[in-house]
């Protein structure tokens, strides 16, 4: 199997980098966590320009027809910039719970980056990621309806605006295997951006060690710190290989997908976990303060350690899929 990205990947995954890089994303990550969607909604947009939002949309109804792994690439970056709204469920579950309905216009809307799409899956996902500002639909036993919304919940991450929702007007009927394939490609992208956000999380350590000085020396020559860092860089290029493996899986529909996906998962979570504790322990006191932009990724990696399946639930499954139980 070729884990390496081709180099049409690596420059699409360049130029999305350069996007995100030249938006203030942490302003606007901010104003979405406070209810103002405009700044987000506009990097929306340019994503959606560049190809983002269309990747996994069939180009029959006006997408790009790309692999997860074209889509993991995208992810990784927005994961790196910390960018708000439902990326998750818009680019990677969406598009297949909707492609056998007649939802074809929101498809096409999708594909331009002009909608987006929060999905409740319960029990995996028994909450819907910003309903207010989305075409919002409730999955629920093979049934996709719009979602009404009930009340509004609190995350751990301010910009994951979640709601309690209930089933309205019903959409259209999907098989359990398409319910299946979906949520994987939901935990895949949720891994994706765990990736993304942890080295953004390393990257921001790695800068603020060589600059905070103390007894006249950068905290960073000190071994232990040199070594904590090291830890987080060798869990995230472990992780890293599994997203992408995961994803090839997926896009061939081997027999594995489900399982590798699982594994991608429990290792995404647990680099990104690690990063996060690393990146708030050399930080020292101003690193819990919500201040500063690091917060902005610590919360987003805690909130998505257990969105589209908790590690343990992604243990379980690897388990269950080795010894055949």
């Amino acid at each position: 199997m070729r884990f390496s990205l081709s180099e049409e990947q690596q420059a699409f995954g360049q130029a999305v980098q350069a996007l995100l890089a030249a938006a203030d994303v942490p302003a606007a990550t901010r104003a979405w966590a406070s209810g103002d969607t405009t700044a987000g909604e506009a990097l929306w947009g340019r994503l959606g320009e560049l190809g983002v939002t269309a990747l996994a949309i069939p180009e029959e109804l006006g997408g790009i027809g790309g692999s997860p792994l074209d889509l993991v690439v995208a992810l990784d970056r927005i994961g790196y910039h910390g960018a708000p709204g439902p990326y998750v469920e818009s680019l990677a579950l969406a598009p297949l719970l909707l492609a056998g309905t007649s939802q074809h216009g929101l498809l096409e809307q999708l594909a331009e980056g002009a909608a987006r799409v929060s999905v409740a899956a319960p029990p995996l996902a028994p909450y819907a990621l910003d309903a207010e500002s989305s075409h919002t639909f409730l999955l629920a036993d093979g049934a996709l309806s719009h979602a009404v919304v009930e009340r509004p919940l609190t995350s751990v991450d301010p910009a994951r605006r979640l709601a309690a929702v209930t089933a309205g007007e019903a959409v259209g009927q999907v098989g359990q295997a398409t319910v299946d394939l979906a949520l994987g490609h939901a935990a895949l992208a949720a891994s994706a951006v765990l990736v993304g956000a942890g080295q953004r999380l390393l990257d921001e350590a790695v800068v603020y060690v060589g600059q905070r000085r103390q007894f006249g020396r950068a905290i960073g020559e000190y071994q232990a710190v040199k070594h904590a860092l090291a830890d987080v860089r060798v869990a995230l290029d472990f992780a890293r290989p599994l997203v992408h493996g995961a994803a090839l899986e997926l896009g061939d529909r081997s027999d594995v997908a489900a399982r590798d996906v699982s594994a991608a998962k429990v290792a995404a979570s647990e680099a990104a976990h690690l990063a996060a504790r690393t990146a708030l322990q050399v930080h020292g006191a101003v690193g819990y303060t919500l201040e500063l932009d690091l917060s902005i990724w610590i919360l987003k990696v805690r909130a998505l350690v257990g969105a589209w399946g908790t590690p343990a639930h992604h243990r379980a499954r690897v388990l269950a899929s080795l010894t055949g139980a």
